[in-house]
C-alpha cells in the first residue's frame, strides 16, 4: 500500500491554491452525479490505473462497497454516509506521480456558477497497526479545467485525512465559474500524498449543481415553514422568495410546488417574488426557481433553487390500533395495554368518566378491571385528537382450591373430588370428571379449568393408614398413658366417644376404664379393658392431712381386691381388702423408718399390680 510519490513543482507548492468550500447560497438540482452504480469499470480515459476484481495493489483500483479481504490492514467494509450508499472508487496509490481521475461535464451554462463536491475516505484501518503512526493519510488535489483543458478555472486540496479505526466519510466542495462561450468543463484528481504506507482512499458521490443566490422563501411572520391543525384548514398564504444577491445581479422567478418534496411542478404564470397559494386542505412543500435571466429559469443547469417552504397540515389521526379487550386471569401478573398509532403521534389514556390516566405513551398499565380509552394525538401540536378507542380489561377469577392429605384404609378405596364444580378437569390418571375414585397410596393432581381458560391444580396426598394397636396401658398416679404398637398418627379415647390425639389422659378417676384406638380415617378401631388405679408414689405420716396413709383409690369398682405391703427384706407388713385399705407407715403401732416399701394388689380377673412407694417422715 504505497501512495502516490509525488513530484511538487514549486508553483503547486505555494499558496496558490484556493481553499475547498461549498457554495453558500442556493443549489440547483444536480446536473452531474457519479455513483459508480452502472458500470464496475471506469470508461476509457477517465484513469491510467489498472482495473482489478478484488483489493486493488498499488496502481490499480476497483470499484465495490466490500474491501479488505485481501488487504487485510483495511477496512472490512465502506460505512454509510453518502448520497448514494452504495459502490465506490478504491484507489491504491502508485508510485508514479500523476492524475489518478478525469471526467468531462457537459452541457453547462456560460458564465456560470456552480458547485463540485465529492465524499473520500481513508481506507487504511489505524486499529491495524500494520503502519507506523496511522499511516500516511490521503490527500487530495481537486482541479477544474475549462473545455479546452487550456485554463484552470479552479483548484483545492483537501489537506492531510488520516486513517482512523473506525470509518467515516467526509464531503468536500468547491465552487467555480464558467467562461464565457464555455458550456463544459474537465475535472481532474491528485493525490498529494507521499509514498509509503498507508494513502489509500476511496471517492464516491460526485457531483456537479449549480450555484445562485442564497434564496429564502418566507410567509408574513418570516416563518420557514408553517403547521396548520387540520380543523383549522382550508389555508391560504402569502409567500416571498427574497435573494441575498450573493451571486445574481438580476433576478427571474419560478415557483414551483411539490406533494412529496421529490416531484416539482412549476406553477402557471407565477414569476413574481411574491406567490399568493389557493386554500390549502392538504401539507404542501414550496420552492422558487431562481435565475439571473428568465430564458435560464428552464434549465436546471443555470438555476438555483430557493430553500424549501413546508405548509404542514396536520391530518386528524386515526384511531389507535388495539389487538381488542384484553382478558387475563386472577393468578396472572397484570400486564400492559398496548397501541399502535402512526409516526409522529402519541396517545393519552382515559377512565370511564374521561378522567387522564396518562398522556405521551403508547401503553398503560391498569390496577383494575373496566373500559379504558385512549386517543390519538399529533406529537408536539394542540390539534384535535382522534376519537377515542375502547379497550376493556377483565380479569376473570382463576380457581382457588386447597391441597388435601389424606389416610387410605388398607385393602380400601377413597373418592377424590376436585372442590369445584362445573369446570374442566383433567386428572394425573388421565380421567376428566369432578370425581375420581383411587384403590392405592401416592401423590394425584388435577387441573381445574374455567370456561375463560383460567387454571389452578389441586395436589391430593394419599397415605396408607398407619394400624392401631395397643402395647400397654399403664396408670401414672392420677393418668393413664396408652402406649401404640407401631408409630403413625392416631387417636385415642376412654369413653368411646371423645377421641383426641395424645395418648395421655389426665386425672382419671380410678376405676376399670376401655381405651379405645383408632386410625384418623376410623379405619379400625381397637379396644382393652385396662383397671385404672390410683396408686400414691410416697405417703408422709404426719398427721397434716396430706398424704398421711397409704391407700388407693379405685378398688371399690372391683368386686373382690386384696394390698399387701413388704418391707424391702420382703417381709409382709400388712394385708387386707382393697376396698378398705388403709396403711399409716406402723408395725404393731410402731412407726416404721423411712424408706422404700412394696405393695402387690391382687384383683380378681386381672393380673396382680406391684410397685413401690416411699414413706417420708
Amino acid at each position: 500500500m504505497k501512495g502516490f510519490l509525488l513530484f511538487c513543482f514549486l508553483i503547486l507548492c505555494t499558496s496558490g491554491y484556493a481553499q475547498l468550500g461549498f457554495c453558500e447560497g442556493s443549489k440547483g438540482d444536480p446536473i452531474f452525479h457519479e455513483d459508480f452504480e452502472t458500470a464496475s469499470q471506469l470508461p476509457a480515459g477517465t484513469t491510467n490505473y489498472t482495473y482489478v476484481n478484488q483489493d486493488p495493489q498499488d496502481g490499480e483500483y476497483t470499484v465495490s462497497s466490500q474491501i479488505g479481504s485481501v488487504i487485510t490492514s483495511w477496512h472490512s467494509s465502506l460505512p454509510p454516509g453518502t448520497v448514494s450508499n452504495r459502490d465506490a472508487l478504491i484507489v491504491n496509490a502508485s508510485f508514479t506521480s500523476g492524475r489518478f481521475y478525469r471526467t468531462e461535464i457537459s452541457g453547462l451554462c456560460e458564465n456560470t456558477t456552480y458547485e463540485f463536491s465529492a465524499f473520500l475516505i481513508n481506507i487504511y484501518d489505524r486499529s491495524s497497526s500494520v503502519c507506523q503512526n496511522g499511516g500516511i493519510p490521503i490527500n487530495v488535489r481537486f482541479e477544474i479545467w475549462d473545455e479546452n483543458d487550456t485554463n484552470l478555472l479552479k483548484e483545492g486540496n483537501t489537506g492531510d485525512i488520516p486513517s482512523l479505526s473506525t470509518p467515516e466519510w467526509e464531503q468536500y466542495a468547491l465552487t467555480f465559474q464558467t467562461e464565457v462561450g464555455q458550456e463544459a468543463v474537465i475535472l481532474k484528481m491528485f493525490n498529494n500524498g507521499e509514498g509509503g504506507c498507508g494513502n489509500d482512499l476511496a471517492i464516491d458521490d460526485i457531483i456537479f449543481r449549480s450555484c445562485g443566490d442564497l434564496t429564502t422563501v418566507t410567509a408574513e411572520n418570516d416563518e420557514t415553514r408553517i403547521d396548520i391543525c387540520a380543523e383549522e384548514a382550508p389555508v391560504s398564504l402569502t409567500l416571498e422568495a427574497t435573494p441575498d444577491y450573493s451571486v445574481y445581479s438580476s433576478h427571474a422567478y419560478q415557483w414551483q410546488e411539490s406533494n412529496d418534496n421529490q416531484t416539482w411542478t412549476n406553477i402557471p404564470g407565477e414569476n413574481d417574488e411574491i406567490y399568493n397559494t389557493p386554500a390549502l386542505n392538504n401539507s404542501r412543500f414550496y420552492r422558487v426557481k431562481v435565475a439571473e435571466d428568465p430564458v435560464n429559469l428552464n434549465a436546471n443547469l443555470c438555476s438555483s433553487v430557493s430553500e424549501i417552504f413546508m405548509v404542514n397540515i396536520l391530518k386528524r389521526p386515526s384511531p389507535p390500533q388495539t389487538d381488542g379487550n384484553v382478558s387475563i386471569c386472577s393468578d396472572d401478573e397484570i400486564s400492559a395495554l398496548n397501541v399502535e398509532i402512526e409516526e409522529n403521534e402519541t396517545a393519552n389514556w382515559y377512565d370511564e368518566n374521561n378522567n387522564l390516566l396518562a398522556e405521551n405513551t403508547t401503553s398503560y398499565l391498569p390496577e383494575t378491571p373496566g373500559t379504558y380509552y385512549v386517543e390519538a394525538v399529533n406529537k408536539g401540536f394542540n390539534c384535535k385528537p382522534s376519537t377515542k378507542t375502547a379497550i376493556e380489561f377483565i380479569i376473570n377469577e382463576s380457581p382457588h382450591v386447597d391441597d388435601e392429605v389424606l389416610q387410605l384404609c388398607d385393602g380400601g378405596s377413597l373418592i377424590l373430588n376436585a372442590g369445584l364444580s362445573g369446570l374442566n378437569y383433567e386428572w394425573s390418571t388421565g380421567e376428566n370428571s369432578q370425581e375420581i375414585e383411587i384403590d392405592s397410596a401416592g401423590n394425584y393432581s388435577v387441573e381445574l379449568t374455567t370456561t375463560e381458560g383460567c387454571s389452578t391444580n389441586k395436589n391430593f396426598e394419599i397415605n396408607q393408614v398407619d394400624i392401631a394397636e395397643i402395647s400397654s396401658v399403664i396408670s401414672d398416679v392420677e393418668d393413664i398413658v396408652i402406649n401404640p404398637a407401631n408409630e403413625g398418627d392416631f387417636e385415642y379415647s376412654i369413653d368411646g366417644t371423645s377421641f383426641q390425639s395424645s395418648n395421655i389422659f389426665t386425672l382419671v378417676p380410678g376405676g376399670i376404664h376401655t381405651i379405645y384406638m383408632r386410625d384418623l380415617s376410623s379405619c379400625n378401631t381397637v379396644t382393652q379393658e385396662f383397671p385404672h388405679i390410683v396408686i400414691p408414689k410416697f405417703i408422709t405420716p404426719n398427721a397434716d392431712g396430706y398424704n398421711d396413709n397409704f391407700s388407693i383409690n379405685g378398688l371399690e369398682y372391683f368386686p373382690s381386691s386384696e394390698i399387701r405391703i413388704f418391707d424391702r427384706y420382703g417381709k409382709l407388713l400388712k394385708a387386707d381388702d382393697g376396698e378398705t385399705f388403709n396403711w399409716n407407715g406402723t408395725l404393731d403401732g410402731r412407726a416404721l423408718p423411712s424408706d422404700d416399701y412394696w405393695y402387690h394388689i391382687i384383683i380378681e380377673g386381672f393380673k396382680t399390680l406391684k410397685g413401690s412407694f416411699s414413706l417420708k417422715r
